[in-house]
């Protein structure tokens, strides 16, 4: 299977899970919004289950964006995120948004989301509200991917990841590493 075929398979899984029911989708309907075949889908992921299960997955996506020091960790998930939105089209975090449903399927993706990244970036945060301060980093990267995602030609479609970054980052830095001793 091509990079393609899989990533547009992936979409489309994306996609059908997000807004429907998970007895409502089908392997055909995938199939036909990635263009793809059925028996593709099965050979590759197994069936609807497996398809599901990396759909709901955010292991990755953690990874990529944990991947540096917390010196630097700002900085660098900021240009993972824009970076991977510009060469891949989509974006790491932002399909936890179309999760906020009801059902056990959309719940079990909010559930991972929570589990693998806003808890990984709390577990490599130090000092006093390491939770809250994870689930704001998260917030602020969402935000970031949101409007990436829906400003597809504008300014900040065109602006430089470093300089994106740049503007951005700090933000974040700030939340990985409090300098402020706050008093209460």
């Amino acid at each position: 299977m091509t990079d393609a075929s899989r990533t547009a398979i992936l979409r489309a899984a994306r996609k059908a899970f997000a807004r429907q029911p998970y007895a409502a989708v089908t392997l055909r309907g995938i199939a036909a919004d990635a263009n793809v075949s059925a028996s593709l889908i099965v050979k590759h992921f197994g069936g609807k289950e497996s398809l599901f299960d990396a759909v709901a997955d955010f292991g990755e996506a953690a990874e990529l964006l944990l991947a540096a020091p917390n010196p630097d960790l700002g900085r660098h998930a900021v240009l993972t995120l824009v970076r991977w939105r510009r060469d891949n089209g989509s974006d790491l975090l932002v399909r936890v948004v179309f999760a906020a449903g009801s059902g056990d399927e959309r719940a079990l993706i909010r559930e991972r989301f929570r589990d693998q990244v806003v808890r990984a970036f709390a577990g490599r945060l130090t000092g006093p509200d390491r939770e809250l301060r994870a689930e704001l980093i998260v917030a602020h990267l969402l935000g970031l991917g949101a409007a990436l995602a829906v400003n597809k030609t504008g300014l900040l479609a065109s602006t430089e990841p470093d300089q994106l970054a740049d503007l951005y980052a700090p933000a974040l830095q700030g939340l990985i590493e409090p300098t402020k001793v706050r008093s209460g």
